[in-house]
Parts: structure tokens; sequence; C-alpha cells
């Protein structure tokens, strides 16, 4: 029945059906899957199926909207705007110039201030010398880029040399996204590929892939 109503949750976020959503979350709340779950077995499937159509141009610029509103207004539900104090260092996250796409990003910026860690989003289409000033401006620990293009593999390889050099030796770089995390933490030159945004604060917290 879980499985049933996670295929009912994916195809009313793909149909842009905020209630219906609602409703399976809902249902799935009450079978006892967790947050995490319901993100990654629910929305990050949908967000991967609406990345594939979108990288085969098979989309319209409403139904991205639709989808986006849908996608957010699950999350707000699953984590209420009412963010914490933040007790943990302080990430930047972005989209990089270029990449138009925010989802991904918005997801990250939420489950991590739910979390406790301070965000400064620096928004989507964002040239990496705006990501490093605002790091070097706000103290940032972490820098974690969202990509769905792949254009922008470049740019996210320029981001740790950069930051180097304005002073930022101990900052870590995480990236992720449809696009991204095909890749690896060496072709991207940072420090971690995140499968999900649970796996990114994973390795924050307990190093690559929950080890020690």
């Amino acid at each position: 029945m879980n499985e049933q109503s996670l295929d009912r949750l994916i195809d009313a976020l793909l149909e842009g059906d905020q209630f219906r959503a609602f409703a399976e979350v809902d249902s799935l709340r009450n079978a006892g899957i967790d947050n995490n779950q319901i993100i990654i077995n629910g929305i990050e499937t949908a967000m991967g199926r609406l990345d594939a159509k979108c990288t085969l141009e098979q989309f319209n610029l409403l139904e991205i909207m639709l989808v986006g509103r849908a996608v957010m207004g699950v999350i707000k539900m699953l984590y209420p705007e009412s963010p914490p104090v933040p007790t943990r260092e302080t990430v930047i996250v972005a989209s990089l110039e270029g990449d138009v796409h925010d989802l991904g990003k918005n997801i990250v910026k939420t489950i991590m201030t739910a979390r406790g860690y301070r965000v400064i989003d620096c928004g989507k289409d964002c040239p990496v010398d705006k990501l490093l000033d605002t790091a070097v401006r706000e103290e940032a620990a972490i820098i974690s880029i969202s990509g769905l293009i792949t254009s922008v593999i470049p740019m996210v390889r320029q981001v740790i040399p950069m930051a180097r050099a304005r002073g930022l030796t101990k900052v870590k770089v995480l990236a992720g996204g449809a696009a991204l995390k095909q890749a690896s933490a060496d072709i991207l030159n940072v420090d971690y590929v995140a499968d999900s945004v649970f796996d990114g604060i994973r390795f924050l917290e307990d190093g690559p892939k929950g080890e020690q």
C-alpha cells in the first residue's frame, strides 16, 4: 500500500495537483512513512522524471511552475515554515550561471534550514564570483551547488580553486542535482557529490556514506 501511495504522490506532483499530493502525504505519514522517505522515494523520484523531460525538452513552462508549486507545498507541509534558530554552520546554496532551475536548490535550502543550518540562498543563474563573495562575507563553512544542466560543470570545477584564492581554505563544496550527481567528485573537483540532500547532510555530519 505504501508503494501505491508513493506512486500516487509522484503522479499528483507531476500533474501539479497540490491538494491531491497533500492527501497522499497524509496517507503515507499515517502509515508510518517518515519525511526522509517521502522526499527520497516520492519527491525526488518525481523531480527525476521531470528532469528527464526537461533534458528531452518535452515540457512547458506552465508544467514546471505547477510541479514546482506542488513540490514546495509538500516540502512546507513536511517542514513547516518556523525555522529553528540556527545551531550549525553557514551554508551557501546556489544554481550556477546558466542554470535557471531552482527546485532542487529550494529543497536543499528548506531541509538544511530545518536541520539547524544557517542557509544563505544565492539564487539561480548565479555567477561563481557572486557565490564566493557571499561565502567570504557570510563566513560560510559549506557551499552547496545544485545543477540540472551539464553546461555548468566547468564552473563547478572552478569553485574550490577560486575559493582557496579568496582565503576560504576550509570551506566544503558539495554538488548535487540531476546533471551533477552523474559525475564523480574528482571530475567536478568538489568534496562530495550527493545522491540526495540527506546524503549530503550525512557527509557533512558523519563522513561519506555515513562512515566515521
